[in-house]
């Protein structure tokens, strides 16, 4: 009887122990040399900003798992998700996994392209802020999203001025290559996130009207794309729930697959 409880114990304690291990390993999408992420051959590799978040260090929101800081909103499922559409709908060989980046060192100019989100949240350190900058001015591009209202954009910008503090913020318009180098985006609408299934509201604060800003270089080359009072990761992330409509999330994918293209040519 007791070398059964004993064995019952140790079959218990090995169960507990996979699944802990098992929600490690999941939690850890993005970090690591795993074999899929160091070795896997690709023209194009999907990096998301790790930043400090002004409202109480690396806390925030939490991630897809409930980790991480407000950089990791729906990450990682939104991340994979749009993977799949780079595979399926361009010719882009994109690495499978996503892979997370932050500015304590020089590893973020190994991914020309960068995607964050909740901005509103974000701060840098003046070295920190210096990197961001050469990074850009060297050629990376950012593309910003999910955050809304008047207030966040203020708590944007007030990083965004560390960064530049003496480029313009311009809105973009039908014009732009940025809209037409893949899918021709004039018809442009507000992408909600999730919380639309229950509000059926397509803003979130004060953010009514969706804007597509950006910042360029000395030649008029797009280095930061801001996509604000939209939620373009929600959209991804939420793309296979039936609940979610289907026009955001079209959508959605299209405006990130043009701007990684135009990312990528220029």
């Amino acid at each position: 009887m007791k070398l059964l409880q004993a064995i019952l114990a140790t079959l218990i304690i090995l169960i507990c122990g996979t699944v802990v291990f098992a929600f490690q390993r999941t939690a850890e999408f993005g970090f690591g040399n795993e074999p899929a992420q160091s070795n896997e051959k690709a023209e194009f590799s999907w990096s998301r900003l790790s930043y400090t978040s002004s409202y109480g260090g690396y806390g925030g929101y939490g991630g897809y798992y409930g980790r991480g800081g407000s950089w990791s909103r729906d990450y990682p499922k939104a991340d994979r998700q749009f993977l799949i559409a780079l595979k399926r709908l361009t010719r882009i060989q994109g690495r499978s996994t996503e892979q997370v980046v932050n500015l304590d060192s020089d590893d973020i100019f190994n991914y020309p392209w960068v995607y964050a989100v909740q901005v509103q949240t974000w701060s840098f350190t003046d070295d920190e802020a210096k990197r961001l900058r050469e990074y850009l001015l060297k050629g990376g591009f950012l593309m910003v999203d999910d955050f809304h209202g008047s207030a966040d954009w203020e708590n944007f910008m007030n990083g965004m001025r560390q960064v530049f503090p003496d480029r313009p913020v311009e809105d973009l318009t039908n014009k732009d290559e940025i809209f037409h180098v893949l899918y021709d985006l004039d018809d442009r609408f507000q992408v909600p996130g999730e919380q639309y299934i229950r509000t059926h509201r397509t803003y979130e604060k004060d953010g009514f009207v969706p804007k597509w800003r950006a910042i360029r270089d000395d030649k008029g080359r797009i280095m930061v794309g801001i996509c604000f009072n939209m939620h373009l990761g929600d959209a991804w992330e939420w793309a296979d729930d039936p609940d979610y409509p289907e026009p955001f999330a079209s959508m959605a994918f299209r405006e990130g697959l043009n701007y990684i293209v135009y990312g990528m040519t220029h």
